[in-house]
């Protein structure tokens, strides 16, 4: 493997969903887009469709944020098979991923961890960059993290790390500005020694992001203009680097398209004076092997992995961390972990969150994440059990519709990531005599779920959205609805019961013919033609076959 030449993409920034709109209809003038890998693994739905037509008019970076390359317990193989196959898809000008851990033998912590800085974990994270590399046939760049905790066990800087990485793996550098800038006021760490103690020609694109400042410590929250020790930094860099491909991260906060791109014009205007990089030599090869962990590095990411969880395991770590943030440090991570519950459960269950108010709602994601940990980096899993969850958590037994409102909320969910299957439309009967038409079977679609409840659940969560109906005024009352995605849109359509009883038959792999015996049996005046004519406006069928196959 080859290191390629770094490639003249100039300026670009993070691509997130506030500003889709604008980009589909503007294709505003950025140099290339970057986006988290873990938001496109699905290859489907609204953020797949953006991508690609976004795809035709930018160059794309993948910045992974889950494989977790030092995970001493934990690395999946199965989703590195996924970003592969992502990366096939989407052929990235760039890929990148971090210098950190994220997982344990049994949990996805879903946080970018620091490692420790030795040669156990640097033996590690060889053998995974050559595995990773390996397996998706091309260079991948290695990012330097914010961390908020450093460890006596050490003995290296995280600069000399990333460049031993790099000499002996042939991987590309990815240097984040602020992450150094960071660092250098939360350890007393040198930022431009660190830069100085990177070689040449192995940095291949640059961060730039803001952070908050807290009484405790600088967080880098990505919610902010770039400060102006970081634009230095930035300069200091362009000076030892050239003028590498740099990306503006904004990720909390978001703020409208234009200040985002101010942001990158300002980063272009300085990055305009500088020489281009110089010639980038060639990199060694890298094998993959297997990866065997050592024992030491196993047992101390454990161990900050419980304390984490619970902070009475805190004590334990006293020996293994160096003095300065030690007081707040690992309570950082740890407000991270519980964050990451929280905004995964708030995105698939934002009704639930209404119902309940943001304090209660954080409760229920800390016991959740507690009793059903993440199992892997795409967070967009992680709410799969909330239903049973609540259902036994006594401290919302007075209000039980919300199991039902649950199951309501992941079918929504799920059918926004659901795969992109064509949807069948009407002219695919025509021709039928009505006994044909009885003896085919319908497929309902991927994105398509049917829901019952004994509550007036789907009621409830029309009357949450905007424009929605009147709250109903009493919720023992049974509902029934439809969960589709027709056009990208995911809609919620309330169903009586003849349509129910035909599409819950249907979904059960039976013909047209029961189907309709099924809603006659509920109403003799259900209207065929008035209920096919709406199921073929939203999109439900993705197949319509003989009995027989």
């Amino acid at each position: 493997m080859r290191t390629p030449t770094v490639p003249a993409l100039g300026v670009g920034v993070g691509l997130r969903a506030p500003h889709y709109r604008q980009f589909l209809e503007q294709l505003p003038r950025v140099g290339w887009l970057e986006v988290h890998t873990e938001n496109y693994l699905s290859r489907s739905g609204w953020d797949w469709h953006v991508l690609r037509q976004l795809r035709r008019d930018y160059p794309f970076s993948l910045h992974g944020v889950g494989l977790g390359l030092g995970s001493a317990r934990g690395f999946s193989e199965t989703h590195l098979e996924r970003v592969q196959a992502l990366v096939d898809a989407v052929e990235p000008v760039l890929v990148s991923e971090h210098l950190c851990w994220s997982a344990l033998h049994d949990r996805h912590l879903n946080d970018l961890l620091p490692l420790t800085l030795n040669g156990a974990a640097l033996a590690l994270l060889c053998e995974r960059v050559g595995r990773v590399q390996d397996v998706l046939g091309r260079q991948i760049l290695l990012e330097n993290v914010s961390a908020y905790v450093r460890f006596r066990a050490d003995t290296m800087s995280e600069a000399a790390f990333l460049a031993e990485v790099s000499r002996r793996t042939g991987c590309g550098l990815l240097l984040d500005v602020n992450n150094l800038y960071v660092n250098q006021c939360n350890h007393g760490e040198d930022a431009l020694a660190a830069i100085a103690a990177l070689p040449v020609g192995s940095v291949a694109e640059i961060h730039l992001a803001g952070h908050l400042a807290t009484p405790h410590a600088l967080i880098d929250h990505h919610g902010a203009r770039v400060a102006p020790p970081v634009w230095d930094l930035y300069r200091a860099a362009l000076a030892r680097f050239g003028q590498i491909p740099t990306a503006i991260e904004w990720d909390t906060d978001i703020p409208a398209l234009d200040v985002l791109l101010a942001e990158a014009d300002r980063a272009a205007a300085i990055a305009a004076s500088f020489a281009p990089p110089p010639a980038t030599p060639a990199a060694p090869a890298a094998l993959a092997c297997a990866v065997v962990a050592d024992e030491t590095l196993a047992e101390a990411q454990h161990d900050f992995g419980q304390a984490m969880i619970d902070a009475r395991r805190e004590p334990r770590m006293l020996d293994a961390i160096q003095p300065g943030l030690l007081a707040c440090g690992i309570g950082i991570y740890r407000g991270n972990l519980v964050g990451a519950w929280n905004k995964a459960l708030s995105a698939a269950y934002p009704v639930i969150r209404q119902l309940v108010g943001d304090d209660f709602f954080e409760g229920l994601a800390r016991f959740y994440g507690k009793g059903h940990p993440s199992r892997e980096a795409d967070l967009n899993r992680f709410g799969e059990h909330f239903a049973a969850f609540l259902a036994d958590f006594e401290p919302v037994a007075g209000f039980p519709y919300l199991p039902d409102m649950a199951r309501l909320e992941w079918s929504l969910h799920q059918a926004y990531y659901a795969p992109d299957t064509p949807a069948q439309g009407a002219a695919r009967l025509a021709g039928l005599t009505p006994e044909q038409l009885e003896a085919r079977c319908f497929k309902l679609h991927p994105a398509c779920t049917l829901h019952a409840s004994a509550w007036a659940t789907v009621q409830l969560w029309l009357a949450h959205q905007p424009g929605g109906p009147a709250f109903p005024e009493q919720m023992a009352i049974d509902s029934r609805a439809l969960v589709t995605r027709p056009g990208w849109q995911t809609r919620l359509v309330p169903l009586a019961q003849d349509a129910y009883a035909a599409l819950a038959s249907l979904a059960a792999g039976e013909d047209f013919g029961k189907a309709l015996d099924a809603a006659f049996a509920v109403d003799e005046a259900f209207d065929v033609g008035a209920h096919l004519k709406q199921w073929f406006e939203l999109e439900i069928f993705s197949c319509i076959h003989t009995g027989a196959g």
